[in-house]
């Protein structure tokens, strides 16, 4: 009897619990336009060092250290939604068929592009961080396999939520004009 009333004091308490706030990555959009050297690409889902792939929203301190933030989350998987950003944004500028793993279209892509992030942070210090490497890998011979590395500096006002998710979103749109560049020309 005991266990019971424990149980629903506990779902009592946590149904009275208020949500938390939700913020959306929302995509840039590029005003560059490429020739695509391929006709199709894929990008694998973005790898992300854990405290970004976490719901909550990171923030570097001014002693280094990453502090996490639970009252605000993010609207959607990190991971998923780098990955849905930087395909979208590929597609627009290069003009051809870009989808996310798996792959969405029948056969199979002519190169794959595979993301991985070092460092992807909003600091107390005014500025927002994405660094790492990204690689391009083809089956075909027509088109040479790359590795490549980039770090992306993209300055904020202050670290509130929603600036954080600004820097963030210009960062991405940087590293998918830098993708689409060894794409296309």
């Amino acid at each position: 009897m005991l266990s019971r009333l424990m149980v629903l004091t506990v779902a009592t308490m946590a149904a009275c619990a208020p949500l938390a706030e939700r913020v959306a990555l929302s995509p840039e959009s590029s005003s560059m336009e490429l020739r695509p050297l391929v006709g199709s690409a894929m990008v694998r889902t973005v790898s992300l060092p854990t405290y970004a792939a976490l719901e909550e929203i990171a923030i570097g301190t001014a002693d280094g250290r990453i502090a996490i933030n639970e009252d605000v989350l993010w609207a959607d998987d990190p991971e998923r939604a780098v990955t849905l950003i930087l395909t979208r944004t590929l597609g627009d500028i290069l003009n051809t068929d870009v989808g996310p793993d798996p792959w969405p279209f029948v056969g199979l892509p002519d190169v794959s592009v595979d993301v991985r992030v070092a460092r992807m942070l909003g600091s107390v210090d005014g500025t927002f961080q994405l660094s790492g490497q990204f690689f391009v890998a083809s089956e075909a011979a027509a088109f040479r396999d790359s590795s490549h590395s980039f770090e992306i500096t993209v300055p904020m006002p202050d670290a509130t939520v929603g600036n954080i998710a600004a820097a963030q979103s210009a960062a991405l749109l940087v590293l998918a004009e830098q993708i689409a560049a060894t794409l296309g020309r």
